[in-house]
């Protein structure tokens, strides 16, 4: 228990993740802004471009 408590108080000392969550509600708020303005047809583009980029990204990781 007590090693959980250090590791606990670890993590809530070490800033580097708050940068992360900073970074992460930031490209969260900026891309659901995007989404707001988009034209309704410019959603299923970006979906098939993300679809083609991923399945080319697919044999490149091993299959896990």
């Amino acid at each position: 228990m007590t090693k959980l408590y250090l590791a606990a108080q670890r993590l809530w000392r070490d800033g580097r993740a708050q940068d992360l969550v900073e970074y992460a509600l930031l490209a969260a708020s900026i891309s659901m802004a995007a989404a707001a303005f988009l034209p309704t047809w410019v959603g299923p583009i970006i979906c098939t471009i993300f679809s083609k980029v991923t399945s080319c990204m697919a044999p490149i990781g091993g299959g896990g």
